[in-house]
């Protein structure tokens, strides 16, 4: 990659959908800058899942910053006292963290005024999701605005884009692209309550839509399950 290369900070967890952001936005020329959070969460394996794609990927640089969400709870995924629902759900479910796309996109925002950076890539998406409120696209042009006006970058007449390149893909195109572009999903960890191995429940809404996309794509699930050897 060329010392020329535009920066990039892609937020990173460790799951299927941004291990594919991460290599859309490496396919799209951009030197990697990957921010992983450690918010608390109870599937935390998913953070070395994220160290090792990261080495793996080429970045740049990989940081991971702790915030401690689960100082308020009012998540499945930050509560243990809260159980993970195995059944689908209407309407928001339970393993909806508040704010947490906000927070994300802001320490990512913060990183990228740092490095001069006016890319950001986030991997949410509002076709096969769990409902959450920030994954839709209204969310990304509504933080890409705040953007301009609450940063120094912003006030100096630079912008910010925020590219969701997921968010109208169906779990089955994005398992598609992360396969051309030579993605290795059984290294990634998308379980809500996966183990410290990280191997997944197979019974979560998280474990429901990444087999049900694996086999709309007509592709074998490389998913390591409790129980399987």
């Amino acid at each position: 990659m060329g010392s020329e290369a535009r920066k990039a900070v892609v937020l990173f967890s460790g799951g299927l959908d941004s291990a594919t952001v991460l290599a859309l936005a490496r396919e799209q020329g951009f030197a990697l800058h990957a921010l992983s959070v450690a918010y608390g969460q109870r599937h935390d394996a998913e953070l070395a899942a994220a160290r090792r794609i990261a080495e793996r990927a080429g970045v740049v640089e990989h940081r991971l910053i702790q915030v401690n969400l689960d100082a308020f709870g009012g998540s499945a995924l930050t509560d243990r006292r809260i159980d993970v629902p195995e059944t689908p759900s209407e309407g928001v479910p339970v393993t909806y963290v508040p704010a947490r796309n906000t927070l994300f996109l802001s320490l990512a925002l913060g990183w990228a005024e740092v490095i001069g950076a006016r890319d950001i890539f986030v991997g949410v998406n509002a076709v096969d999701y769990s409902g959450y409120p920030d994954c839709r696209p209204a969310f990304i042009e509504a933080f890409e605005r705040l953007a301009r006006v609450a940063t120094k970058a912003g006030a100096e007449g630079q912008s910010f884009v925020v590219h969701a390149p997921l968010i109208k893909m169906s779990k089955a195109d994005i398992v598609r692209t992360g396969t051309r572009l030579g993605v290795d999903y059984a290294q990634t960890v998308s379980c809500y309550q996966a183990d410290a191995e990280g191997r997944a429940c197979g019974r979560c809404d998280a474990c429901r839509l990444r087999r049900e996309g694996f086999a709309a794509a007509g592709l074998a699930d490389p998913t390591r399950y409790v129980g399987q050897r």
